[in-house]
């Protein structure tokens, strides 16, 4: 066994359970199917594919959960992509419908997944969207009713501005919206403990094994610096970290930087008032805040999407102010870790999950745009379903979307979509 050393350094790396190394790549294998990238993914993607019987190999360039898998705010939310309805003239009412509820079915993946193997993440329900503005509540009561009609069974509470102070101890909202069929959870334990369950089920996971070089064909062959696998099947789950391994699935991501902070353990009655029912909860602006508290109740904050390639010099001090207008209460309180990382961001905001036309034996998972933890488990199902014959429509369905692929190349489109994202900004200022 061995500590978390080799994590980006978090709090979530310095709390992580223990668990086992993963071999690296030596010498030639070969697969039914081979799997680039070792977050939530492509591990659950692996989980699926044993379950169904293949032969799995997944090849990670680090360790288990480096990316975002291992490092984001731990935010369980339900739903996938953003403004579904834009997909109406695409895949008609019948398929946004459809979008809809395996949204929610993500989640209850999750849910099976931690309670069927008794995976150690902190699994906790209660969330909160926040209202920053009073017509914002109208829109909460437009999606819960639109939840209900779905038949999603979970509890949902809009709250008033005179109640919002049981949810969040802070000035600075109007009004929520409850959803106890969400939740949060210690992200990095999650993805080592489905690691475990994928290793269980007889796929071989490798770490520090870099692929190099892929050769398509009938057969893939997939090149690390110090071994190959030959598969009938690749699956590209590199996302935010796709490092030009293939420039057509590559050119379709934005990488951001989002960051977080945790502070020392805060005193119950201080925790408490922060957040009275230990919720997660988001608010709505475009430069989002998220936050919640672990276990051992530290506040973790959350936010500042970056679209500009460049991470702040002290994510401490880029953070600390923004936590201080939520909750001015924590102004001595110590931040103990900080830390950040690359999210996958799509010009439409939906998860990219399909198959290559010119190369049809090579399929994806990408892109979730900052709401990865339920919707990389519905891709690893969906993978699972097409790859293994039990296709129902619902890859299709997906596949079925175009996704842009970003102008410029790599040293342009960051700073086109770092201006776009400021007129949303301005715009929320009017």
């Amino acid at each position: 066994m061995t500590s978390s050393a080799q994590h980006a350094a978090s709090y979530y790396a310095a709390s992580s359970a223990p668990h086992p190394d993963h071999p690296v790549l030596e010498g030639e294998h070969s697969c039914d199917v081979c799997i680039v990238g070792g977050g939530y993914s492509g591990v659950n993607t692996a989980i699926e594919l044993a379950e169904r019987g293949l032969s799995v190999i997944l090849l990670e360039a680090r360790k288990i959960g480096w990316g975002a898998s291992g490092r984001n705010g731990g935010q369980l939310i339900r739903g996938v992509g953003h403004g579904l309805e834009q997909f109406l003239p695409l895949l008609g009412a019948d398929g946004v419908r459809s979008l809809k509820l395996m949204g929610l079915e993500a989640v209850d993946i999750v849910r099976q997944r931690v309670e069927r193997h008794a995976i150690p993440c902190d699994l906790t329900w209660g969330y909160c969207d926040l209202a920053n503005k009073p017509g914002e509540l109208e829109g909460f009561a437009e999606e819960a009713e639109g939840l209900r009609e779905l038949g999603y069974r979970h509890e949902m509470r809009l709250v008033p501005a005179e109640q919002i102070r049981t949810v969040v101890g802070s000035e600075r909202y109007v009004g929520g919206l409850i959803d106890m069929g969400s939740g949060h959870l210690h992200p990095l334990n999650l993805v080592l403990g489905e690691a475990t369950v994928a290793s269980q089920l007889g796929a071989r996971l490798f770490e520090h094994s870099a692929v190099t070089r892929i050769d398509h064909g009938a057969q893939v062959r997939v090149h690390t610096e110090k071994g190959q696998v030959r598969a009938k099947t690749l699956v590209m789950c590199c996302n935010a970290y796709h490092n030009d391994l293939d420039r057509e699935l590559g050119g379709k991501v934005l990488p951001a930087g989002s960051y977080v902070i945790a502070t020392e353990p805060l005193g119950e009655d201080l925790a408490h008032q922060l957040l009275p029912q230990n919720m997660a909860v988001c608010d709505q602006r475009v430069a989002l805040d998220y936050y919640r508290l672990s276990a051992d109740r530290r506040l973790l904050f959350g936010g500042a999407c970056h679209y500009s390639g460049r991470d702040p010099k002290d994510i401490a001090a880029y953070m600390r102010p923004k936590m201080l207008k939520v909750f001015p209460q924590l102004a001595d309180t110590r931040i103990d870790y900080q830390w950040g990382g690359m999210i996958g961001i799509g010009a439409n905001r939906l998860p990219q999950i399909g198959r290559l036309a010119a190369r049809p034996n090579v399929f994806y998972a990408q892109a979730y745009s900052g709401h990865g933890v339920n919707a990389t488990h519905l891709a690893g199902r969906l993978l699972g379903e097409a790859i293994s014959g039990q296709e129902s429509g619902r890859f299709e369905l997906f596949a079925k979307v175009p996704h842009m692929t970003f102008p410029g190349g790599k040293l342009l489109r960051s700073p086109l979509l770092a201006m776009g994202m400021l007129w949303h900004r301005l715009k929320e200022l009017v």
